[in-house]
């Protein structure tokens, strides 16, 4: 066919198969170009064998090309037949290199110097021809590669995948027959991949057919000596360099859209960040009008989804109403929302009001939503309270809520927030505590996103990232420094500042340095030393939600003391010079900055001139106490062992004790049991296939009646207290103390329920802090001489300092 085409879609990936059979189908003159010999080259290029999902499973599918999940090659014949049976004009070969022209007069030129002529056009030209590379040191070495093909082709080999995409886990997992396979995430979970993908990767983890590593990052890739596996694969891991030899290194990071390509079209971006995605309206057109895109390149790159846009932009050029197919989602979703008669409507008020979402294209944004829900709170009633563990975001649609920093309500510090504002960011970033309690307000609309849905986002949408990196900057200075800073000073913080990453053990600044800025902790810990006496003594801890470095700023003297990461640590670091321009002009703040810096070098002095709490602080740093928020100790010299701690604990968890006293190290008296330490980031919900690992609201983390028994918990643990148990009645004999001091067992005389066998099914069990019983933990209320105690790291120092003093 030749002449003038009714629509020329570009690229023949799921959705530009979809849109050319749905116009073949309905009689439309249509042409379908793809640069390759053949259809659908992203999924070609899939490893072979590879299982196809079929999610999101929510959506139907309205596509005329058949789709289910199954093997790479049923799918591409499946596809091909379509082709064939709906006699779809495909022109291989025709790689496209230019559009010009206007609605309803389009010429397309192609690398051969051929044209096209075709009133509208549909681009769906996927992201495969933008690999990105590592970026460091032997990126490009021999047995360095960002594909595989044919899994089947290595055996025997050690192999290093780098990514946490879905790419990245099926790669790994499709390498585990034969070869032992590391895959590294440089996320903490494993947020951007599909549900079946994790569950697959969680099974394989526990089997230890895979050993993963988050929050790592390559730093550089090596060759080696003779004799040795060829590559070294250089990480950089919370807890500081890791070398992994190893036969081959296979990077999927992902591809960049065709940038340049595109905008030569005429087709705008809403930005310059390096994943951002034209701008399309609810019907999938670009700002030049009749030029549409679908699929990957318009930010949804799930084959279902781009499967549906294809039959749906055929629909939208010839005039056709068409619901989306997550229209009856979303609509339950605003069921009570009165403020917009259509969810189109409803989506475009939420990104005008929102500025963190306007980044986000319509389409993106629509998936945000499914993630997220909506609330309508009354006025008055309580969104979240001051020292709950929750950590989704909230953005505020419309109305206003109050952040009431203390546990009295004082209209003095309350802090409204209106529309358009965000919170709940210090929850989602620490991990610890809401740092205040938040009050709807009159007329208000909230969409709360959870933890996961929210870090993906953040690792896909640079402006997301940035915008609540700002914002949570300038917030951070108001909640640290304890004084309304002028939004214009809060602005210039922000703008000059630099979120840094550490290692556990890494330096922040030593001393002796040249103040290069202050240091507001967002997440981890740190601790402070100073050299004394030629040995160094550490003189505080502090967690995230304070500030460090602030000495030598207002003095600009060199630095006093040297601030090292005790776990994973991310800091905001304001420049020296933006914050003593800031402390020049604003009083109140240089006196508050001065004060803090008073009461720190008083507690440092005194701190000096008795090292030995100091010591004890750093002993519990490098029992990887930094990252606890509630932790179990024991102090040895007034323990009589007479075990009721764990008796209680086994009374209290149907006879089995999730404490072990004599486990554990032991320094200046103080004994640090096999006991939960509740971290900030939990290791052991990371990898838990039935979701059975929660955090409380008071901050408790439990593994509930979900648990499966696979043991992922067991081995993410680092710190060894969680074990594998038989799943057994509630077993209370515990004894005339339980029963007398904590009401805990069955009465003396009467007998106690049956141990099971060893054939029982075994369960995770780790302390719960006793979170159910009103009283508290019941091995620190069956202490006969108060022995146990348990703490918060905020508050190591003075329970040394106390105990020195006695």
């Amino acid at each position: 066919m030749s002449g003038k085409f009714r629509i020329a879609i570009i690229g023949s990936g799921p959705a530009g198969l979809s849109a050319a059979a749905h116009a073949a189908e309905l009689g439309l003159s249509h042409v379908l170009l793809e640069a390759e010999k053949h259809a659908s080259n992203t999924l070609f290029k899939y490893q072979k064998g590879k299982h196809v999902m079929a999610e999101p499973g929510v959506l139907p599918l309205r596509s005329p090309l058949a789709f289910e999940a199954g093997t790479r090659e049923s799918i591409l014949e499946g596809w091909n037949q379509s082709l064939h049976q709906h006699q779809v004009n495909v022109r291989y070969g025709a790689n496209v290199t230019g559009v010009s022209g206007q609605r309803g007069d389009f010429q397309i030129t192609l690398a051969d110097g051929g044209t096209v002529q075709a009133e509208t056009v549909v681009l769906a030209i996927g992201l495969q021809g933008n690999i990105r590379k590592f970026g460091v040191p032997g990126e490009d070495l021999p047995n360095v590669q960002y594909q595989l093909d044919d899994p089947d082709e290595y055996s025997a080999e050690t192999i290093v995948v780098v990514g946490g995409g879905d790419a990245g886990i099926e790669n790994a997992l499709a390498l585990t027959a034969g070869n032992r396979v590391f895959l590294i995430n440089r996320e903490e979970e494993f947020n951007r991949c599909k549900e079946g993908n994790l569950g697959l990767l969680k099974a394989a983890i526990a089997d230890g057919r895979i050993e993963p590593r988050s929050s790592t990052a390559a730093q550089r890739i090596e060759t080696q000596a003779e004799g040795e596996l060829p590559l070294c694969f250089v990480a950089r891991t919370p807890k500081g360099e890791e070398r992994i030899p190893c036969h081959r290194v296979i990077g999927r990071l992902g591809a960049s859209p065709p940038r340049a390509l595109v905008e030569s079209f005429g087709v705008v971006f809403p930005n310059k960040d390096r994943d951002a995605v034209p701008a399309v309206s609810d019907h999938y057109e670009s700002n030049v009008p009749g030029i549409y895109i679908i699929g990957a390149l318009g930010g949804y790159p799930l084959i279902k989804q781009a499967l549906n846009q294809g039959y749906e932009v055929v629909e939208y050029i010839l005039g056709n109403p068409v619901e989306p197919a997550d229209e009856p989602l979303l609509k339950a979703k605003f069921a009570a929302y009165r403020g917009a008669a259509t969810v189109s409507e409803a989506i475009a008020r939420i990104q005008a009001a929102v500025p963190l979402l306007s980044g986000l294209t319509t389409l993106q944004l629509r998936e945000f939503l499914l993630d997220s829900e909506i609330h309508l709170p009354r006025d008055g009633e309580t969104v979240f309270l001051r020292n709950d563990y929750t950590n989704s975001l909230y953005c505020i649609v419309e109305g206003e809520v109050s952040v009431l920093p203390e546990l009295v309500d004082d209209d003095e510090r309350r802090i409204r927030l209106g529309t358009g504002a965000f919170f709940g960011e210090m929850g989602l970033i620490s991990g610890r505590r809401r740092n205040a309690s938040v009050v709807a307000g009159p007329g208000c609309m909230l969409v709360e996103t959870p933890r996961r849905s929210m870090l993906k986002l953040l690792g896909s949408v640079a402006s997301v990232k940035r915008i609540l990196d700002q914002e949570s900057v300038q917030r951070a200075v108001q909640a640290f420094l304890g004084v309304q800073v002028s939004d214009t000073e809060l602005h210039f913080l922000a703008q000059g500042a630099e979120i840094r990453s550490y290692a556990a053990g890494q330096v922040l600044f030593e001393q002796g340095q040249q103040a290069d800025g202050l240091y507001l902790i967002r997440r981890g810990s740190v601790t402070i030393s100073r050299l004394l006496g030629g040995r160094e003594i550490v003189l505080s801890y502090v967690a995230a939600g304070n500030y460090v470095g602030e000495m030598a700023l207002i003095s600009s003297a060199p630095r006093s003391a040297t601030v090292r990461a005790a776990v994973a640590t991310e800091a905001v670091v304001l420049t020296s010079a933006r914050v003593k321009r800031v402390l020049a002009g604003n009083e109140s703040l240089r006196a508050e900055v001065d004060a803090m810096a008073l009461g720190r070098m008083q507690d440092n002095l005194g701190m000096e001139q008795d090292a030995a709490p100091g010591d004890l602080i750093n002993f519990l740093m490098k029992q990887g106490l930094g990252e606890a928020t509630d932790v179990l100790l024991i102090d040895a010299s007034l323990c009589v062992r007479c075990d009721n701690c764990e008796k209680a604990c086994a009374d209290t968890h149907g006879g089995t004790s999730r404490l072990d006293r004599e486990a554990g190290p032991t320094f200046a008296q103080i004994h640090v049991p096999t006991s939960c330490r509740h971290c900030e980031h939990p290791h052991c919900m990371k990898d838990c296939p039935p979701d059975a690992i929660h955090r409380s609201r008071d901050g408790e983390v439990f593994i509930s009646d979900s648990c499966i028994g696979c043991g992922n918990c067991e081995r993410n643990c680092p710190y060894g207290v969680i074990r594998m148990a038989p799943v057994q009645g509630e077993r209370r004999g515990g004894g005339l103390l339980s029963w007398l001091l904590l009401g805990l067992g069955d009465e003396p005389g009467t007998e106690p329920k049956a141990v099971p066998d060893a054939k029982t099914k075994k369960v995770a069990v780790k302390c719960d802090m006793c979170k159910d019983l009103p009283a508290g933990p019941a091995c620190v209320r069956s202490c006969p001489t108060g022995a146990a105690i348990r703490t918060t790291p905020e508050r190591f120092l003075d329970f040394a300092a106390q105990r020195e003093a006695r």
